[in-house]
């Protein structure tokens, strides 16, 4: 009989769609207010807090990683009261990059929010998948953990600057019509220490990582295919984002760049200043994309070429996001100089991206 009426229960939560929400829209104008926005936005139907960096063992071996966590709301009935209603989704995804290895070690989950098993919590950071998780601490340190099969990681990310806004204050336009736009912003500079558990050892590790916190109900124009991102830890203390968002024909739809220089002076770079040029592809043997690993990064004057820890940075997520994409660490020199580390993502080059 418990069986029974638990199987009734999922049919009404899977089945009922009487009434579909309505997303919060984004628009200019709101001012961004911490710690609220630290914390998720359910009203919107897309978010993510993700958090990449370079890390460094004790005998000096470079390691990337990134965990990223996704709150999705449905379009199930806000009014449906069962406890099994997916109105909310929470999907997971974890990689290391071990130069080593020559490739990724990544995993994923997914699971409907509820029962105290997952969830994103509003007010500040606090987001749970199972044993995956990633809280910010009443003293702004961030304490990330992730337990699969190939990896696992415990790791503090201690902020040590002002959080950067980007856009317009906060406002991102993601294209020509003000509607495709996202709230966004980032905490670069994260001082990192931790464990590792890879390959069959727990080693202790610190680093340098860099975290955005992202929201909307529509970002991308519908002749969009995907985009590429790129957010750098300067070594003089600065910070540099950018991305395009690409059409269906390869050409740039939009794109935008943010410089915080190392004495704090923010610059913003609209869609004619801000130029991503390939400068070599590496061809998975996996999905056969082509993927732009190599790229020199124009913002107004400033020339940043981008070069990749190791080729092979792909990450499956057909099982979670529906997604395969391409997440690796990577060095930026400026005008031919060492000047820092980051990340670079590279979406829509096996099909063309859903959000």
């Amino acid at each position: 009989m418990i069986l029974v009426r638990t199987l009734l229960l999922w049919l009404v939560a899977t089945c009922v769609h009487a009434a579909p929400p309505a997303f919060a829209p984004v628009t200019p104008g709101r001012t961004l207010a911490f710690p609220a926005d630290y914390g998720a936005h359910p009203d919107y139907r897309t978010e993510w807090w993700y958090a990449t960096g370079w890390l460094k063992t004790p005998d000096g071996k470079p390691l990337g990683f990134q965990v990223t966590f996704f709150r999705s709301r449905t379009e199930t009935d806000p009014a449906n009261p069962s406890a099994f209603a997916p109105k909310q989704l929470i999907i997971g995804h974890a990689a290391l990059s071990d130069p080593v290895l020559g490739h990724l070690v990544h995993d994923q989950r997914s699971a409907r929010a509820g029962f105290g098993l997952a969830y994103a919590g509003t007010g500040t950071t606090d987001v749970k998948l199972d044993d995956w998780s990633m809280r910010r601490e009443p003293d702004g340190r961030y304490r990330v953990v992730v337990r699969a099969g190939e990896l696992s990681f415990t790791l503090r990310l201690a902020p040590t600057q002002p959080v950067l806004l980007q856009g317009e204050a906060g406002f991102s336009q993601k294209g020509p019509q003000a509607g495709h736009a996202s709230y966004y912003y980032s905490e670069p500079h994260l001082q990192v220490d931790g464990d590792v558990v890879h390959a069959g050892r727990k080693q202790a590790v610190t680093g340098t990582a860099w975290l955005d916190h992202e929201w909307s109900s529509q970002v991308l124009d519908t002749n969009a295919a995907g985009w590429d991102w790129t957010g750098v830890n300067l070594d003089d203390g600065g910070a540099l984002m950018a991305f395009r968002i690409r059409a269906r024909d390869g050409s740039t739809l939009w794109a935008h760049a943010t410089w915080r220089d190392g004495a704090g002076k923010v610059t913003q770079y609209g869609p004619d200043q801000v130029r991503f040029a390939p400068q070599r592809t590496w061809t998975s043997p996996r999905t056969n994309a082509a993927y732009p690993v190599a790229t020199l990064l124009t913002t107004g004057t400033t020339q940043w070429r981008i070069e990749p820890l190791q080729p092979d940075q792909e990450l499956d997520s057909r099982r979670s996001t529906g997604a395969v994409y391409w997440e690796g660490a990577v060095t930026v020199q400026r005008d031919g100089r060492p000047a820092g580390r980051g990340y670079l993502e590279l979406t829509g080059y096996v099909s063309a991206m859903k959000l």
